[in-house]
């Protein structure tokens, strides 16, 4: 196990390589950082223009604004992903993109994180009774939620989850979900059970939304994988000698379905995350995504890339979890 983990982890520089090509690529080409700056009445000095050129390294070549970018190398010591830099800012040289990243990051994890331990329960669970009790009501009522909960867009679910928590608190006469932001905005004098209190009542809603769009897909996927399994020879045979069904459920059916579904969740951390950049923006979190929005806004050429390459970090993570879970989760499958 110990000699696939570091085959993985070895295997995993080419590709964050090749993710930082086609992000730097991608964001070279979609436009130019000083569009604003141009625009501007009264319009700038030549000189000006130029030290934001220097400043940006836009005087130089694109090969060597992508070496720069990665190594740092000939830079002014504010650039070099390789040395924790992740380039200068247009929003002038006292904004420090690293620095705005990691204190977005806690937010939104703790976002992400609920919410997708709620969808990966709430999915086993559901998907496990809808195949043991297949073409019951409870399976067509969990079905006819997960069909409804997939077609909805993720920005207008979370519209919708919002007006329904600002409907609640008018019924009710008091806040009972926070509507707007990840915490109040004046916490002075909070004690340590009114801090969580807040947060709490702040994480719902958006962790709501979230997790309905991460359940919605994976139930479906469970219950596929647990009726394959029920109907497995290996299961029958374990039923054939008596074993309790509770044995035969936890030790030979989940464990095996449950393969399927972990790979569809690592792969789908993709869509979890472009589905962070709505919600937040929905609920006026100041998190990654909300950072994201605003480096569109200000066609922040290195904030769009660092979040970039942190979101194929994510990804690449999850899949390295997923498959370092199969052994575990599957005696059978073993890492030479």
């Amino acid at each position: 196990m110990l000699v696939y983990t570091m085959r993985r982890l070895l295997g995993t520089i080419p590709v964050l390589l090749a993710a930082s090509l086609l992000s730097f690529l991608l964001i070279d080409v979609s436009g130019d950082p000083l569009a604003d700056l141009l625009i501007q009445q009264p319009p700038p000095s030549p000189e000006v223009i130029e030290q934001e050129r220097e400043r940006l390294y836009l005087d130089r070549g694109m090969a060597e604004r992508y070496v720069l970018w990665l190594t740092g190398i000939g830079g002014n010591g504010d650039i070099g992903l390789l040395q924790g830099k992740f380039g200068p800012s247009v929003q002038g040289p006292h904004y420090d993109i690293g620095e705005h990243i990691a204190a977005r990051l806690a937010t939104t994890m703790r976002l992400v994180t609920v919410a997708v331990l709620l969808a990966l329960g709430l999915a086993i669970v559901s998907g496990v009774i809808s195949a043991m009790r297949q073409y019951s009501m409870i399976d067509y009522t969990l079905t006819f939620i997960g069909f409804l909960a997939l077609a909805m867009p993720t920005f207008w679910l979370a519209a919708l989850v919002k007006e329904a928590g600002v409907w609640v608190n008018q019924q009710a006469g008091v806040r009972l979900f926070a509507t707007i932001g990840a915490s109040s905005p004046d916490t002075r004098g909070f004690t340590p059970l009114e801090h969580l209190s807040d947060m709490a009542a702040h994480l719902v809603l958006p962790t709501l939304a979230l997790m309905l769009t991460g359940y919605a897909a994976w139930s479906r996927y469970q219950r596929t994988s647990m009726l394959e399994v029920l109907n497995s020879d290996y299961v029958r045979l374990a039923r054939a000698k008596g074993l309790p069904n509770r044995v035969v459920m936890r030790r030979h059916a989940l464990r095996t379905a449950l393969i399927p579904l972990t790979t569809v969740a690592a792969v789908t951390i993709a869509g979890i995350i472009d589905g962070v950049v709505l919600t937040e923006t929905v609920f006026q979190w100041r998190g990654l995504g909300d950072f994201f929005v605003e480096a569109i806004k200000n066609s922040d050429s290195y904030a769009l890339m660092g979040w970039l390459m942190l979101s194929g970090v994510i990804v690449i993570t999850a899949n390295l979890v997923a498959d370092l879970l199969y052994a575990v989760l599957d005696p059978r499958i073993r890492y030479e």
